[in-house]
């Protein structure tokens, strides 16, 4: 197996002392979704790339390319992906909330669940609710040296999400208030998913205290959501431009990371949602507008002036 295929078996931001990749992840499920060729209007996205293309920045070498040195995923590589798409079938993404939250994590996970439903076009519906307390001793542990109370990964993919994903639901994932840990190794990872089974569990618990840092903890909870979603659309990650997309081996390098697609990235989300390029991206202002968010802000608002809007 190559080095990049190895990097895609797990998309984990995470920050390490010691590690090792676990076990494979499958990037697309293929009898998910609207898995048809491809027709004339992904040519169209070509015409829609290279108006982007003037607002992109090159990609920098990162500590997470050196290492797994991937090979990026062209438009035309995308489609031969046969990606997940969202259709009829697969049409909402179902949030699961795990812990207690303060009210400033509340607020920044309903400010995430309304940008995921802006990103990825489809509604985005709280499923439930479930307390540490509720979590069995078999899947919990203090941290031998830290002392901090966490999960294991692998415990909320397969026996809280997977078992319980709705039919209809483009994906199933989990924001955790504790910390959590995918295994022996590990000292704790900040996301895992199961692409295969359309689930994933991120926590916010290392991205800051949104009490004292609202923006900065709401820009990590955006850009980890949304980048992992975009994996669950079989997106792989990107080496063309600075790109939320691009792989990132801990938190300084992620911080550095726009939080938008680049535009090869961007015409593949475009295309696969079917959606107005132009009504998209101004959506995305106004929610970065309301946010207070405001270079991203700044950026929709050229991508939309660009494509003629």
């Amino acid at each position: 197996m190559r080095k990049g295929d190895r990097a895609m078996r797990a998309c984990w931001f995470a920050l390490l002392c010691l590690a090792l990749l676990g076990s494979a992840l499958v990037l697309v499920d293929r009898s998910a979704g609207d898995t048809k060729p491809a027709t004339a209007d992904a040519q169209a996205g070509a015409e829609i790339e290279g108006k982007l293309k003037p607002l992109a920045r090159p990609f920098v070498m990162t500590d997470w390319q050196r290492k797994y040195q991937e090979n990026g995923q062209s438009f035309e590589e995308y489609l031969r992906a046969a990606p997940v798409r969202r259709s009829k079938q697969l049409n909402t993404v179902y949030l699961c909330l795990m812990g207690e939250f303060t009210p400033e994590q509340e607020k920044v996970l309903e400010a995430a669940r309304e940008y995921l439903g802006v990103f990825f076009d489809c509604p985005v519906k709280v499923r439930k609710r479930i307390k540490l307390s509720d979590v069995p001793e078999k899947a919990r542990r203090v941290h031998p040296q830290w002392g901090d109370k966490q999960v294991l990964a692998s415990y909320v993919l397969d026996e809280v999400l997977a078992a319980d994903r709705p039919d209809d639901a483009l994906a199933y994932l989990a924001f955790t208030s504790f910390d959590l840990w995918p295994g022996e190794g590990w000292n704790f990872v900040f996301g895992q998913a199961s692409l295969y089974k359309r689930v994933g569990v991120w926590s916010i618990y290392r991205n800051g205290d949104p009490k004292r840092d609202y923006q900065l903890v709401l820009r990590r909870t955006l850009a980890t959501a949304s980048h992992e979603l975009g994996h669950v659309l079989t997106l792989q990650h990107c080496i063309a431009h600075e790109c939320n997309m691009n792989g990132s081996n801990h938190l300084e390098e992620s911080d550095k990371k726009p939080l938008h697609f680049c535009p090869v990235c961007a015409r593949k989300l475009i295309w696969n949602l079917q959606v107005d390029p132009v009504a998209y991206f101004q959506k995305l202002e106004a929610f970065c507008r309301k946010h207070e968010l405001k270079d991203e802000a700044d950026y929709y608002a050229k991508a939309a002036r660009a494509l003629g809007g």
